[in-house]
């Protein structure tokens, strides 16, 4: 008989009731086929996550694969995050520092402490490059067609892609309630990414500038969904985007991400950057993992 692949349903980076971006994990994945994970990511309408065995000769501890209903994707924050958080709910970690091999590159694991849910768990990510768009005024001007804004909406800042696995789009905003409003032409969205090389549209605004906490909401290019609850790799490429700009410290102070409140699932994430004689080379990313649903969906 054919093997089935036990689904698990964990909601992460929740901050409230009904919060936190679904992730579905199978965290036994050795002979699913492609097309039985994308068939997961179907089903679920989720980015979804996939644990191998540590390819050989890698010196990794696992092989992280993840897929969107409509394709396989290099890298997944939150999928990664509560991958090793059910890991090590069910006893398969034997240690609190891990190296998961994705198609993204090796990715740092650490287990930085235990709350009532479960482990806290943080996942490295490389220092971000930020780059100017191209033909800035024709980008912009096609990025506030497509999310219904105007000029005087937008905070005096670049628009810019940021990436530290993936490229996303980041937009500062004037206003959180701009931000809130926000009711994109999602048809637009796949043809303006493809042309000014991005992922994903990360419009952002400042909360707290004091307490360096920011709200964001992301607008994949084509994943198969038209928003995101909370998005690991954009908030740590947004971190980067913030101290290129001058509005957070060049230290491991944390730096808050909020998302997920538009859509009635509030969501934070936590970025701490990791620093080389006083000055960033990377960051952490974490927050709360609980699950949603235990076992079933199609293998």
């Amino acid at each position: 008989m054919p093997q089935r692949h036990t689904v698990e349903l964990v909601s992460v980076f929740a901050t409230g009731p009904g919060g936190g971006n679904p992730a579905p994990i199978v965290v036994d994945a050795a002979g699913m086929s492609d097309a039985q994970m994308q068939e997961v990511a179907r089903h679920y309408g989720h980015e979804s996550g996939f644990v191998f065995p540590a390819p050989p000769g890698s010196e990794c501890d696992f092989e992280f694969r993840f897929w969107v209903p409509n394709h396989e994707m290099s890298m997944c924050g939150h999928a990664t995050v509560g991958a090793v958080w059910l890991l090590h709910q069910s006893g398969r970690l034997q240690r609190d520092r891990l190296t998961i091999q994705t198609l993204s590159g090796q990715v740092g694991i650490r287990i930085t402490g235990h709350t009532a849910e479960g482990a806290a768990v943080e996942i490295s990510q490389p220092v971000g490059r930020i780059e100017p768009l191209e033909e800035a005024q024709l980008s912009r001007d096609e990025i506030l067609d497509v999310l219904g804004l105007n000029g005087a909406q937008l905070a005096p800042l670049p628009i810019q892609n940021a990436c530290t696995s993936r490229v996303k789009t980041l937009i500062p905003l004037a206003s959180t309630t701009d931000l809130d409003a926000l009711q994109p032409r999602f048809e637009k969205i796949e043809a303006l990414c493809e042309r000014i090389g991005s992922t994903g549209l990360y419009p952002y605004a400042t909360f707290d500038a004091g307490r360096q906490i920011f709200d964001a909401r992301q607008f994949p290019r084509a994943s198969g969904y038209p928003e995101d609850a909370a998005t690991g790799i954009a908030a740590s490429a947004l971190s980067f985007g913030l101290l290129a700009n001058g509005m957070v410290e060049a230290s491991a102070r944390t730096i808050t991400i909020r998302q997920g409140r538009a859509m009635k699932r509030p969501s934070q994430i936590s970025i701490r950057f990791s620093l080389d004689h006083g000055r960033p080379d990377g960051c952490w990313l974490g927050g709360p993992v609980r699950f949603e649903a235990h076992g079933g969906a199609p293998s």
